[in-house]
């Protein structure tokens, strides 16, 4: 699917809490189910056929047998053909229905009632708009019918759908559909049969009034699979784009990991209600329409690169998370860390593998380091939990997809193939575990991984210190590296990690210089890997001509904070040489993030910056030169070069500090903004005028390239205050024949008090009133903007028509962006921002959970904060943690944050 230690917990709580310690195996295997759904918007009816055999291995004389349950209405409950009693034979109880004498084997026939319409949460079955579909992952099924519902228990599945044939015209289910056919009354029916055991977390049901695209994919073994996306008709224009971006994944997951799709039939549907970006149900997949629909004029680069990185996440879980999938929980990342990997690596692949692995390397550090250092720091594989959901987290997504790489770093692309052909071999159709997967990478390529284990086990982001010596007698160069990991909840001290440390060596004018450790017989040249091990530890390179400058964590290795004290010019030496592309960025960063941080520092005293340091001047006219002559120099990439003038975000520079004062922050980031769009105007304009595009849009990475320049260099000089760039950016917003450019137009615009900026934003709504999506960029650019009225702003579209407090892209677009994206205002010292905040959380709470523990998590670092907001941070959490029938989501983020 692509989107908390116990111990953390204030001793009050009464939360029930989930251990990995306590793990133990089903009870009862239930190797096969047949259910036959009467859906219906109101009162969908379910009949459960489950085959019973308890595992004496595992049972103790005298057990009863919980079957999970929530919000089901129990009609009539028989095992092998009798009724079963309640009280004598079963009884309800709150986690679902306990028969009190279980049979050794037999069938059980059970048959509920739910209303799709009543079901605000979106898990389990609910109806989207005129849709009805499933949401299973992590604990719906329970929502659907009686069931051990746990990843461990894998059972095939047989589907009977009854419905209207006038209102649900489509039924979809898991596998392959081997019936269907009418009923009188106007009814219709299809059977759908999916020969692969799976756990009830994969099953999914979807049935509306759909139109399907489709296609045909040819696997390397000849056969033919029917590829179908499903949409409204309104939407079925703009699935190209996703339809490409799945024969692009099928074909690429043959080629590289020798994977072949394994049904007859491959389905997408796009729901417009849906808490996550998309489910990798079996052979069934739904999507958010996010994720799904794109064309020129409503999607931008942004959105094509997603929908290619998300459809290609999904369809690689079917190996990844469905053929192998997890034992319990704590294994999530398992498949989602694995997956997102995947998914990392084919982006990469298919556009520009220095840009994408930068992009992850930001993404990484704004939302996960904060995550390790906060309140809610978990491991990889968390040991317990409260609610399962609020792991669904970067640190297991995100930093799972970095442990994974670093096995691919540490056995090269060939030991990790070997391993992952071992994984398969071994697993194909098991639940299984992290652990497991550790062992088949060791195994496969004879190495030992043990300490390899910690990467799970342990939270926080570990943080190497860097030290070296050259020694001009002996020409030897030695590198000294200190490993340490700060405490977080549950785990005051760490053990040393095995981290992988990607690097090379330069010289003095930029030329790469061989590295030949002690004991080698001969010299590697470019990039090696050394493995840090210990606490401290040396590595000493022989035969060194000269002074080097070291080039660290190439291709950013490790997910960990690396610290060495650069020069100046040896910064400067690495930004324009080094032939690792990540480096060369991070050491731009480095000047960047420098300079940044000396002027927010709550020490000094003095206006804001008008000028640039010359080690930014330096920097950005180096990046700006390939673009700005007759010719763009050769082997210039823009998009790299968008990304290098792209400032480090306050996320960011905020982990960088000991106390976050948020508004001095932002204040030094937008004066170096500013001060960059003044100086190098004329450049920057430069760049507009070579990059406007005049043909057809084009969604490739060289064009998207172009773009991002254009659109950055607009920026700057919006945010300079030239006056022909902020006439440019209003026409460019009303204009622009690409939702890339106009969008980026209009976020420049928002900031402004250009005359036209109110009338360009009607527009703007009413040029997309009836497309859902645009609209969410619509509200996502108003809470964006660095004006001081943005929170009376957000507030008043709060009750726009078109906002709906009850769909989750709608809030995320509205109040998730400013909260998490608009630090400065949210940040406001009268704590505005955070009773906005806390309002819309106890709200959110009233039907959806889920969602509203994600929002919350913005108030969780309170105590990183200035003393003033400290204060007001930790209110609202209170307030929020007192309000009566708060959510066991919202309240195990509260209380974990309280109690930090």
């Amino acid at each position: 699917m692509t989107v908390a230690d116990s111990s953390a917990l204030p001793p009050a709580s009464t939360q029930t809490v989930t251990r990995l310690a306590d793990y133990r195996p089903p009870l009862y295997r239930l190797p096969s189910v047949s259910l036959t759904f009467w859906l219906d918007r109101q009162k969908t009816t379910v009949e459960a056929r489950i085959r019973l055999e308890r595992d004496e291995a595992v049972y103790r004389p005298g057990e009863s047998l919980l079957l999970h349950g929530g919000k089901l209405a129990l009609e009539s409950l028989t095992l092998e053909g009798e009724p079963l009693m309640e009280g004598r034979d079963y009884r309800l109880v709150p986690d679902g229905l306990e028969l009190l004498n279980p049979p050794v084997a037999g069938e059980l026939v059970s048959r509920v009632s739910i209303d799709p319409s009543a079901n605000l949460e979106l898990e389990g079955l609910y109806a989207s708009g005129d849709m009805l579909c499933t949401q299973c992952e992590a604990e719906g099924f329970r929502k659907i019918t009686y069931w051990l519902d746990r990843p461990d228990l894998l059972s095939v599945y047989t589907v009977k759908l009854i419905a209207s044939a006038a209102d649900y015209p489509v039924l979809l289910a898991n596998g392959n559909c081997i019936e269907h056919g009418t009923m009188p009354g106007g009814q219709h029916f299809a059977v759908w049969h999916d020969p692969f055991p799976k756990p009830a977390y994969l099953f999914a049901v979807v049935a509306g009034q759909l139109v399907k695209t489709a296609d045909r994919f040819t696997t390397r073994s000849g056969r033919t699979v029917d590829l179908e996306i499903w949409t409204r008709a309104a939407d079925a224009a703009k699935t190209g784009h996703a339809m490409m971006s799945l024969k692009h994944s099928m074909a690429w997951d043959e080629q590289v990991f020798g994977l072949e799709y394994d049904l007859d039939i491959y389905m997408i549907v796009a729901v417009g209600d849906f808490n996550m970006g998309a489910m990798e149900n079996k052979g069934l997949n739904v999507f958010n329409t996010k994720y799904v629909l794109a064309d020129p004029q409503t999607a931008t680069d942004l959105d094509y690169q997603g929908i290619e990185a998300v459809i290609a996440h999904e369809y690689f879980h079917n190996w990844t998370g469905n053929r192998v999938t997890c034992r319990d929980w704590f294994q999530l990342s398992l498949k989602e860390g694995l997956t997102v990997f995947r998914d990392q690596q084919f982006s990469a692949d298919m556009n520009s593998a220095a840009v994408q692995r930068i992009g992850n390397v930001r993404g990484l550090r704004a939302v996960q380091f904060p995550e390790d250092a906060g309140p809610t720091a978990h491991p990889v594989r968390p040991d317990s939990y409260v609610e399962i959901n609020n792991f669904y987290t970067a640190t297991v997504y995100n930093k799972g997809a970095e442990v994974v790489r670093m096995y691919h770093t540490l056995l090269g692309a060939d030991g990790f193939r070997r391993g992952m052909d071992l994984y398969f071999q071994r697993h194909d159709g098991q639940a299984v575990t992290c652990d497991d997967f550790r062992a088949a990478m060791a195994d496969a390529n004879g190495v030992d991984l043990s300490q390899f284990g910690r990467w799970y086990s342990q939270a926080g982001t570990p943080v190497v210190r860097v030290t070296d010596q050259y020694d001009t007698e002996t020409k030897t160069y030695t590198l000294t590296m200190t490993q340490s990991c700060p405490p977080t909840p549950g785990q005051p001290v760490k053990e040393p990690f095995l981290i992988p440390i990607a690097m090379g060596l330069l010289s003095a004018d930029g030329q790469t210089l061989p590295t030949q450790l002690t004991g080698e017989a001969t010299a590697q040249a470019g990039t090696r890997v050394l493995r840090l091990s210990d606490v401290r530890q040396s590595f000493t390179f022989v035969n060194v001509a000269e002074a080097p400058i070291p080039s660290l964590l190439r291709g950013f290795s490790a997910p960990v904070k690396l610290e060495r004290a650069w020069t100046d010019a040896e910064l400067a030496t690495l930004a324009a040489h080094d032939s690792d592309a990540f480096a060369r960025w991070e050491a731009g960063q480095t000047v960047l993030t420098r300079v940044l941080l000396a002027d927010a520092d709550p020490a000094s005293i003095g206006p804001a910056r008008t000028d640039l340091p010359e080690t930014v001047a330096n920097l950005v006219a180096a990046t700006l030169a390939p673009f700005t002559g007759e010719t763009v120099g050769a082997g210039a990439d823009p998009a790299f070069a968008a990304l290098c003038l792209a400032l480090p975000g306050e996320a960011y520079l905020a982990e960088l500090v000991p106390v976050v004062y948020p508004d001095r922050l932002h204040a030094a980031r937008n004066a170096l903004r500013t001060a960059i769009g003044r100086r190098y105007a004329d450049d920057l304009l430069k760049i507009i005028a070579r990059f406007t595009d005049t043909g057809p849009f084009q969604p490739t990475a060289e064009a998207a390239g172009r773009r991002a320049l254009r659109n950055t260099a607009l920026d700057l000089l919006v945010a300079g205050g030239n006056s022909a760039a902020i006439a440019l950016a209003a026409d460019q917003a009303k204009a622009a024949g690409n939702m890339t450019d106009r969008l980026a137009a209009l976020t420049a615009l928002v900031d402004t008090d250009h005359p036209e900026r109110s009338a360009i934003l009607e527009a703007f709504q009413a040029d997309f009133a009836e497309d859902a999506l645009v609209l969410d960029k619509w509200f996502t650019v108003q809470a964006l903007s660095r004006r001081a009225d943005t929170l009376a702003q957000v507030t008043a579209l709060l009750g726009h028509p078109a906002y709906d407090a009850k769909n989750p892209n709608k809030v995320r677009a509205l109040v998730g962006s400013f909260t998490t994206g608009n630090r400065a205002q949210f940040h406001a010292l009268d704590g505005s921002g955070y009773g906005f905040l806390a309002d819309q959380v106890i709200a959110t709470d009233g039907f959806n959970g889920k969602l509203a523990a994600r929002l919350v998590a913005p108030l969780a670092p309170w105590k990183k904060m200035d003393p003033a907001r400290q204060g007001l941070m930790r209110a609202e959490l209170d307030r929020i943690r007192k309000t009566p029938g708060l959510s066991k989501d919202v309240t195990e983020i509260v209380e974990k944050a309280l109690a930090a």
